[in-house]
């Protein structure tokens, strides 16, 4: 079903497998009481072999992880040695177990000197200090990566800052969203860009779902609501040209076709009714913990867009995971995303790999440690649902 040297792998954070680094803007989010407390998160960092080691065993042999920028750079222009050698202790590691390491370099969480600056948003901090980081990075661990995935979600990362409030800054403001938005886009390019010096692959991370009218006269809403979630990043993939809404054209031809890999993420459709309003879809599906509903067919239209949108270009499938008690329901889920997957690939869809989200259960953010999307739980017992993966990652189905 699959080709030879399709990838297997799972996906992780270091704030939701290490822990908030302590001088992370997420620290300070959990002691204003915003957030549940991190702690160790599910203790990767000091048990991070043994999980190579179990990946491996299950034929996951790729995994993505990210170095916290917190952690290797705690002040502006102070960078910690002990940090910077115990990330490299940690590829060393995978590499020996059999693990080949992709490097995520922000996952939603910043250093506190970075986001009090104003972040991304401030154009001298992307052209500066981001992209003095992503050079730091490529050197100091382009020897050790497998790939590289420079910025997760940034649709994500932008709403739960600026539109939701949920994560910092805690803002409910469509014009910060709007040129947050632009902004971690044009950083996510420019960071691939510079990476794909290092003559390693170079894939994004994208949150996509299916976006389906709900109701008569849902069409128009339906499709201004997947504008920023489709349509800014491939028009800048696509044309080199970003349209973000409330923001005027960039033009960055120097960007277009920045990324090897066009990954996404898939958990669940949205439903967009008649006013505008997000609902479940479909509505009579199982609810996850989360309250989004569980529907993996809507990774297949995720698919069909894509091929549709950006012909011919190499996909992947960077996560795809769901949190529950459930393992059955768990085994399910991810019997029905390979088998979507495949039969992608049967068609004639060049999609490169599958990433799981994610292997041991872990901090899930506004959750705490309540929400499980482990291949293992805590204790590092593997649950049943992995012989899904296991199989179709060694071939035994």
């Amino acid at each position: 079903m699959f080709p030879e040297g399709f990838v297997w792998g799972t996906g992780a954070s270091s704030t939701q497998c290490e822990g908030a680094a302590p001088a992370s803007n997420w620290i300070e989010w959990e002691r204003q009481g915003r957030a549940p407390v991190s702690g160790e998160g599910n203790g990767f960092a000091t048990r991070f072999a043994e999980d190579f080691a179990a990946y491996a065993r299950l034929g996951l042999t790729h995994h993505r992880l990210s170095i916290e920028w917190a952690r290797i750079e705690p002040d502006e222009g102070r960078r910690d040695p002990a940090e910077v050698e115990r990330y490299r202790q940690i590829l060393v590691t995978g590499r020996e177990l059999g693990i080949h390491p992709w490097i995520c370099l922000h996952h939603f969480t910043l250093p506190e000197w970075f986001a009090r600056e104003g972040g991304f948003a401030v154009e001298r901090n992307r052209t500066r200090w981001w992209a003095r980081h992503v050079e730091f990075i490529a050197e100091n661990f382009g020897d050790l990566a497998a790939g590289w995935k420079p910025l997760n979600e940034p649709v994500a990362y932008a709403a739960s800052g600026w539109l939701g409030g949920l994560f910092p800054p805690g803002r409910s403001d469509p014009e910060g969203f709007a040129a947050v938005l632009e902004a971690t886009l044009l950083a996510k390019a420019e960071a691939a860009k510079t990476l794909r010096t290092t003559g390693l692959p170079v894939a994004s991370i994208h949150n996509l779902s299916s976006v389906e009218p709900v109701g008569h006269g849902a069409e128009a809403p339906a499709r201004a609501m997947g504008r920023s979630m489709w349509d800014t990043w491939i028009g800048l993939e696509r044309d080199g040209v970003l349209r973000v809404r409330r923001r005027a054209p960039v033009e960055r031809a120097d960007l277009a076709e920045a990324f090897d890999l066009i990954g996404f993420s898939y958990y669940s459709a949205m439903g967009v009714t008649e006013d505008g309003q997000r609902v479940r879809y479909p509505p009579d599906a199982p609810r996850s913990p989360l309250g989004y509903s569980i529907w993996p067919e809507g990774l297949e239209r995720v698919i069909e867009r894509l091929s549709e949108e950006l012909p011919g270009r190499a996909l992947l499938v960077s996560e795809y995971g769901i949190g529950t008690d459930d393992d059955d329901q768990r085994a399910e889920y991810l019997r029905r995303g390979v088998s979507i997957v495949g039969e992608a690939i049967a068609r004639g869809v060049d999609i490169r790999g599958f990433f799981h989200w994610t292997g041991v259960d872990n901090y899930e953010w506004l959750h705490g440690f309540d929400v499980r999307f482990g291949l293992l739980d805590n204790r590092r017992t593997v649950r049943p649902s992995a012989d899904v993966l296991r199989a179709a990652a060694l071939g035994l189905q």
